[in-house]
C-alpha cells in the first residue's frame, strides 16, 4: 500500500477552493496561469500549490453560479516584466485578456490585466506603480461596469429579504448562457435578478422568449430587478471595446428598448431606479451609463374599488400602466390593483391616498 501524499511547507499559504464545471479545462487554465503542474490530480479533484503566489488552490467539479458572492481574485506581481510574462503566456495558450495601463484604483496607480477563468470567475493580475492619496473614480466605474457579476446592492437586499421572508430568488449573470427554459415552476419565484443580461447580443425573438420565461416563473406581484449598461442613443456596429471586466459587454440597449421588451412580456410598474448622471464609458459620441430598473408581474386584476387618490403634480396629468389617468388636483377612484401598484411605486409621494371601498362612498 502506497503512503498517502502529504505536502508540508514552512510558508504560510492562502487556500481557495473553487467548484468548476469542467475539471480538465480548469486544470489546463491554471497550469498556464501559475506556470506549474497540479500538485495533485484525481478524477474528481485537483490541487495547485504555486510558490508565487503562495497559494493552495483546489478545484472540485460541481454545479455553481459564476463567482457567487466573490467579486474577483487578485494577484499582485513583483514587476512589469512578470506581468508581461504571465499575460503573454495566457494569450499564447488562447486565453483572452484585457489590459489596463496606469489606472487609478484602490488608492494606488496600477498596471494590470483581467481574465475570466473557464467558470467565469474574474482574475486580476497587476503591479503597483505608486500609492495615491485619494480613491479615484476608476474603481467605482469598474464595479459599475462589471455587470456580469452579482450586484452588491441587489444581492445584499436579496439576502436580507431571504433571511426574513424566505423569498425565492433566481438570478442570471452576463457570464452565464441564456437558458431556453428556467428550471422553476410557474409562479414560484418571488424575485428575478438580471445582471447584465440585456448586455448580451441576442436576437429580438430570443430576448422576448426569455422575458416571457421570467414572467412565467414570477408569482403575481413578483419583482424583476435589472442591472446593466444603457446607451443614450441607438447602438449600431460591433460590440464596444470596453476596458476591464466590461469587455464582456456585447450590446448596449437604450432604456426605452428594455422598457419595450418588458411591456411586450406583460410587466407593469416599470421604474428606472438609477441612471448614472455621468457616463461610465464613451464610445465615440455614444455615452454608456449604469442603469438599474425594476418591474412587477401584475397580479390578477382586482376591480373592487378600495379608495381614491389625488395627484399633486408636478405634471398636468399622469397615466398608469392600466390606463388610469390622474389629472393634477383631482380625486380619482381606483381599484385594488391600481391602488397597490401606486402605493409600492417610487411615485407614491406624488399622490394623496384616501381609503374607502365602493360601499363607503369613496367617490361621492
Amino acid at each position: 500500500m502506497s503512503a498517502p501524499e502529504i505536502s508540508s511547507t514552512t510558508v504560510v499559504k492562502f487556500h481557495i477552493s473553487l467548484q468548476v464545471a469542467d475539471l480538465a479545462r480548469s486544470v489546463d487554465f491554471f497550469r498556464v496561469l501559475f506556470h506549474c503542474e497540479p500538485a495533485k490530480q484525481r478524477r474528481d479533484y485537483a490541487k495547485f500549490e504555486p510558490d508565487e503566489p503562495p497559494l493552495v488552490l483546489s478545484l472540485i467539479p460541481g454545479p455553481h453560479s459564476a463567482g457567487g458572492a466573490l467579486n474577483h481574485v487578485g494577484i499582485r506581481l513583483a514587476d512589469a516584466a512578470a506581468l508581461v510574462d504571465v499575460q503573454s503566456r495566457l494569450e499564447s495558450a488562447g486565453w483572452q485578456t484585457q489590459r489596463e495601463e496606469g489606472v487609478e484604483c484602490c488608492y494606488s496607480r496600477q498596471t494590470k490585466f483581467w481574465i475570466n477563468d473557464p467558470d467565469g470567475v474574474l482574475w486580476e493580475l497587476y503591479v503597483l506603480d505608486e500609492d495615491a492619496d485619494e480613491q479615484h473614480s476608476h474603481e467605482s466605474t469598474r464595479n459599475a461596469a462589471h455587470v456580469g457579476e452579482r450586484s452588491a446592492d441587489h444581492s445584499h437586499a436579496a439576502s436580507q429579504e431571504t433571511a426574513t421572508q424566505a423569498k425565492v430568488v433566481w438570478q442570471h449573470l452576463l457570464t452565464q448562457p441564456l437558458p431556453a427554459r428556467i428550471e422553476h415552476a410557474d409562479e414560484s419565484v418571488d424575485q428575478v435578478q438580471l445582471e447584465g443580461t440585456f448586455n448580451l447580443k441576442l436576437e429580438p425573438e430570443t430576448l422576448a422568449g426569455f422575458a416571457n420565461e421570467v414572467w412565467r416563473i414570477l408569482r403575481p406581484g413578483g419583482q424583476l430587478l435589472i442591472h446593466g449598461l444603457a446607451a443614450d442613443s441607438a447602438w449600431s456596429g460591433p460590440p464596444p471595446a470596453l476596458p476591464g471586466p466590461a469587455a464582456l459587454v456585447q450590446e448596449v440597449p437604450r432604456v426605452e428598448d428594455v422598457h419595450r421588451v418588458l411591456v411586450d412580456a406583460g410587466f407593469s410598474n416599470m421604474e428606472v431606479t438609477h441612471l448614472s448622471a455621468k457616463a461610465n464609458f464613451k464610445v465615440g459620441d455614444l455615452e454608456l451609463r449604469e442603469m438599474r430598473m425594476t418591474a412587477v408581474r401584475p397580479g390578477t386584476p382586482d376591480r373592487e374599488q378600495v379608495g381614491s387618490v389625488l395627484y399633486r403634480g408636478p405634471l398636468i396629468f399622469v397615466q398608469d400602466d392600466q390606463g388610469n389617468i390622474y389629472p393634477r388636483g383631482e380625486r380619482v377612484c381606483i381599484d385594488r390593483t391600481a391602488w397597490d401598484l401606486l402605493r409600492s411605486s417610487s411615485a407614491a409621494e406624488q399622490f394623496v391616498f384616501f381609503a374607502g371601498g365602493s360601499g363607503s362612498g369613496c367617490c361621492d
